[in-house]
């Protein structure tokens, strides 16, 4: 019984796996506080039951609803570009002064300030629902009963194994990090990654 589930279960935690494992807004935080060693297990945590919801969601049928509401997703995305481009410019400002990149190597950051900031790059992102929510779920439908559970869960697992593998990996390049040189390249490339997603989103609102 469970081998017959295994492929519907390994397809499901390739897709999903291929859908996280980018260059995003949120896996560029979970870096950042990996380095940083702040509160990683909470935020990757967060993340991870966060898709397993969404995922969830989306198998049992969501995926429909939210994929014939533009109006929803216009009102994400649009609360979304103006979180990004306002982490853009926190993350400019980080880069620009080597006594804030000291302090936040040595300073523990507020948790309620980080799951606030983990949140936002979450749900405020339109791509998570596209991905998780309509694109996992429609997928979902060449599979039935225990088939689709399994496909969910795999889709599942692969959120958890890539967060917490990026979360807890990070700190194996501590050693490069020990430089400020290295804090303020990483905080350019975290803001041109949120400005360029932040304009990928607001450009996307203008065509449409």
């Amino acid at each position: 019984m469970i081998s017959a589930l295994v492929p519907a279960a390994l397809s499901g935690f390739l897709l999903g796996a291929s859908l996280i494992i980018a260059i995003g807004a949120q896996n560029a935080f979970i870096l950042r506080q990996g380095l940083l060693r702040q509160h990683v297990f909470v935020l990757c945590m967060i993340c991870a039951l966060s898709d397993a919801v969404l995922i969830a969601a989306g198998v049992a049928g969501l995926g429909t609803l939210i994929s014939q509401s533009p109006t929803l997703i216009n009102i994400v995305t649009i609360g979304g570009a103006v979180f990004l481009f306002w982490y853009a410019v926190v993350a400019f400002r980080r880069a620009a002064k080597p006594d804030v990149l000291q302090a936040a190597k040595t300073g523990e950051g507020s948790l309620k300030a980080a799951v606030a900031a983990c949140l936002a790059f979450t749900f405020l992102n339109p791509h998570v629902y596209l991905d998780t929510v309509v694109l996992l779920g429609s997928l979902s439908a060449r599979y039935e009963g225990h088939d689709r559970v399994a496909y969910g869960l795999g889709a599942a697992l692969a959120s958890f194994v890539w967060f917490f593998g990026l979360g807890y990996g990070a700190r194996l390049l501590q050693p490069v990090f020990a430089r400020q040189s290295a804090w303020r390249v990483l905080d350019v490339l975290i803001g041109l990654v949120m400005a360029a997603i932040g304009i990928s989103l607001s450009t996307r609102l203008v065509a449409g």
